[in-house]
């Protein structure tokens, strides 16, 4: 694969890695930076890169890893402010239409939800369930196996059920 071919397909999920970096670090200059070397990083690597393998799943790798090595020792400001309230400015999801009322508040409980889950299974739901994404990826990514991730996908959604049981009816 040519390094301008491999720069054209990689830039192809720009927008879904910004979403994970936001998800990730709930700060928009933070996120940026988190993908601006995740791109830094696979276009050094490119080389490394089999061609006819999965280029999302190991781009996401990249930005999952970077993030642990980087961003998570960093000491962050807390993601929801003492009254519940997400106490950032940008969304998780870049893309999502403007909520106002009852959206809004739904939104800020599942994000409170979200909040409360372990990081392996918060990191699951999201890869799977938000972006989409194949179990084998998902299991990729994580560097686990795809049992793994069934297994984490289901305990996850079980206890934001329970977290969100107030919505059943």
């Amino acid at each position: 694969m040519s390094d301008p071919e491999f720069e054209r397909q990689a830039l192809a999920y720009l927008d879904s890695l910004f979403n994970l970096a936001i998800y990730l670090t709930r700060n928009r200059t933070q996120a940026q930076d988190l993908v601006q070397e995740t791109y830094l990083r696979a276009f050094r690597f490119s080389h490394r890169f089999q061609p006819g393998t999965n280029l999302r799943a190991w781009l996401f790798q990249i930005l999952r890893n970077t993030f642990l090595t980087f961003y998570r020792l960093r000491a962050r400001e807390p993601a929801i402010a003492e009254d519940g309230v997400p106490d950032w400015d940008t969304p998780i999801f870049h893309d999502a239409p403007e909520e106002t009322g009852a959206a809004l508040e739904a939104h800020t409980d599942l994000e409170r939800a979200l909040a409360q889950l372990p990081p392996e299974f918060r990191m699951v739901l999201l890869l799977a369930e938000v972006e989409g994404m194949p179990l084998d990826e998902v299991a990729r990514v994580m560097d686990c196996p795809v049992g793994t991730v069934k297994s984490r996908i289901f305990r996850g959604k079980e206890r934001l059920r329970e977290l969100l049981k107030d919505y059943r009816q």
